[in-house]
């Protein structure tokens, strides 16, 4: 019997349309994992997935692999969930912490610090986020995922690093993209993207049966922060956020 094949994707609230699409696309024989973004890009490195959703900062890692699919985690406006965080303005920072989960978010914040903020702070990791509940002066946290919900709010400035990008570039953004090695079987990638199609259009069904219905921001989110087709414009701002961080990647050290 033919072993099952295997797909990654990013556990946060972002990707919960993909998951129920993939979960109810009933000829789409695989297994699903999921973890942060960081994480699918080790599985699909490590050849624990197949198929994986992995932040296009990792892309330069994988040359056997090529894009699938017409759908991403992308934004064509504020994106909500990958800001930049601190009680100084942002001439004033001195120091940004890099939330660890995510190489494509530090690469941004770097190109941003260079080419719109013209700032040169100092770089730190960030694994204990802890560390953001006593910030010291000059001190900004790069922050993604669902765990940004828990800490609007609580600095004085938030940057919305989509909504800076687009300050830059005037183009919407591209935080992750579906891969697949060369000489993956064609029926797979079709019936991937049927289960994406599928979630993409039951966006409220995938939140109410993965648990986010209490959440009052949550279908908003989805449907007006995250946009979710991989069109012409998102691949020209890909190719030009890879142009900018290949300038960037020989002095960069992201976490």
């Amino acid at each position: 019997m033919e072993a099952r094949r295997k797909i990654a994707a990013v556990s946060y609230l972002n990707t919960i349309p993909f998951i129920y699409g993939i979960q109810h696309t009933e000829s789409l024989c695989a297994d699903l994992s999921l973890s942060p973004p960081a994480g699918c890009a080790e599985a699909y490195a490590s050849g624990a997935a197949d198929i994986a959703l992995v932040p296009v900062g990792a892309l330069p890692r994988f040359q056997d692999a090529r894009i699938i699919t017409s759908y991403c985690i992308g934004a064509v406006k504020s994106v909500r969930t990958v800001v930049l965080m601190s009680n100084s303005p942002i001439a004033d920072v001195s120091r940004i912490w890099l939330d660890a989960h995510s190489v494509t978010s530090a690469l941004l914040v770097r190109v941003l610090a260079a080419e719109l903020w013209n700032i040169k702070p100092e770089w730190k990791v960030l694994e204990d986020y802890s560390v953001a509940d006593h910030a010291e002066a000059g001190d900004a946290f790069l922050l993604i995922g669902d765990k940004v919900f828990d800490f609007e709010g609580k600095f004085a400035y938030s940057l919305d690093l989509a909504d800076c990008w687009r300050t830059l570039t005037n183009k919407p953004f591209v935080f992750a993209v579906w891969i697949a090695r060369e000489g993956t079987d064609p029926a797979l990638i079709e019936e991937l993207e049927e289960g994406l199609t599928l979630g993409v259009e039951r966006v409220w069904e995938a939140i109410v049966e993965y648990g986010h219905s209490e959440k009052p921001y949550a279908y908003e989110y989805l449907t007006s922060n995250i946009d979710f087709l991989f069109d012409n414009q998102k691949q020209k701002a890909l190719e030009l956020f890879r142009e900018k961080i290949r300038k960037i990647a020989p002095h960069a050290k992201p976490g």
